[in-house]
């Protein structure tokens, strides 16, 4: 994938001029950002197009990166605008934190990830491979920084394969239910973990489909909770070789974004991860990225036990911070 770019899909002008009359009249209008669906967004050009994207990020290799989004021509309230367009046309924003926010900012916040109720998009360290609580995560670049920060993918499916080949005896331990760490966002009702095995085999049977849910920081911090299932010296070791094998350069490739890029990765089969990274000393200039995620309703089977995380398991309504959706919030005045 490293040497290829069939993976980028370059909006053309006819696309962009479709998105900038809809972004700009949703704007005008002060539409309800929050509630964008699928069937409420028009974009005659662009929409069949963005429909055999989300099937090759769903079904096929499992990302995609739509390039040449103007932003600094449009401004950042536009181009936001239009990224939750792109989004709405492949599925259901989700909130991504407890205020509720379907419209995320990943930048640098001076925090810390030994702090249990920070986050590790709040700060500039390396974030390791991870999925994200969605079907569908993406991000828009608004501004990169003035070094690292690049973004790196590996196929978790063919982290089980290896595992299995390697040790099929610790890939096994990896089926049963981990805690993970909330990081303090616990609904009402919530303990402020939930359980859920690395790899999951959905629907049992020969048509079912590995997924996997994975952040090794969260299973490390979820061991402060006393009720929380320990990991044990054979569980250490079988994550211990999970983490090796998605380090390894021969498994895993890099790509950086440019400011307009769009990533999308699908989390079910892919695992993502940030490098570290430098910041402009310029404040206007700060490393920013917008990140949404997804419920398509398109996405595959889940088992009942994501409901622990995604609250739901039914496509097109799963995924995110548990909240009700009259406390979701597009924040547009950070831009």
């Amino acid at each position: 994938m490293a040497s290829r770019n069939d993976w980028i899909e370059r909006l053309d002008d006819g696309a962009l001029a479709e998105l900038e009359a809809a972004s700009g009249h949703l704007l005008a209008t002060g539409a309800d950002l929050c509630h964008l669906y699928p069937a409420d967004v028009t974009l005659p050009l662009l929409g069949p197009r963005l429909r055999q994207i989300q099937a090759e990020v769903l079904d096929g290799r499992g990302f995609a990166l739509l390039r040449g989004l103007p932003v600094l021509r449009w401004g950042r309230r536009k181009s936001a605008v239009a990224f939750m367009l792109i989004g709405a046309c492949l599925g259901a924003a989700r909130p991504q934190n407890a205020q509720g926010h379907v419209l995320g900012h990943v930048r640098d916040m001076g925090l810390r990830s030994d702090d249990p109720a920070v986050r590790i998009y709040q700060t500039r360290e390396r974030q390791t491979f991870h999925t994200d609580s969605c079907d569908i995560v993406g991000l828009l670049c608004l501004q990169d920084a003035k070094s690292g920060g690049d973004s790196a993918l590996v196929s978790s499916t063919t982290l089980f394969n290896e595992m299995r080949r390697r040790r099929p005896d610790l890939a096994a331990l990896l089926f049963q239910p981990l805690a993970t760490d909330r990081r303090g966002e616990v609904a009402p009702g919530q303990a402020p973990f939930f359980e859920i095995p690395v790899f999951n085999w959905w629907p049992q049977g020969p048509d079912g489909r590995l997924s996997v849910i994975y952040q090794r920081q969260y299973l490390e911090s979820a061991q402060r909770f006393a009720d929380a299932p320990r990991i044990t010296p054979q569980i250490r070791e079988a994550l211990d070789l999970f983490d090796a094998l998605s380090n390894d350069p021969a498994l895993h490739f890099l790509m950086r974004l440019e400011v307009g890029d769009i990533q999308l990765v699908h989390n079910h089969t892919l695992l993502h991860d940030r490098t570290a990274f430098e910041d402009w000393p310029d404040a206007g200039r700060r490393r920013h990225l917008l990140r949404l995620w997804l419920a398509p309703r398109e996405a595959r089977p889940l088992p009942p036990v994501f409901a622990r995380r995604y609250g739901s398991v039914v496509p097109g309504e799963r995924g995110g911070v548990g909240l009700t959706p009259a406390l979701l919030q597009v924040p547009l005045d950070g831009l």
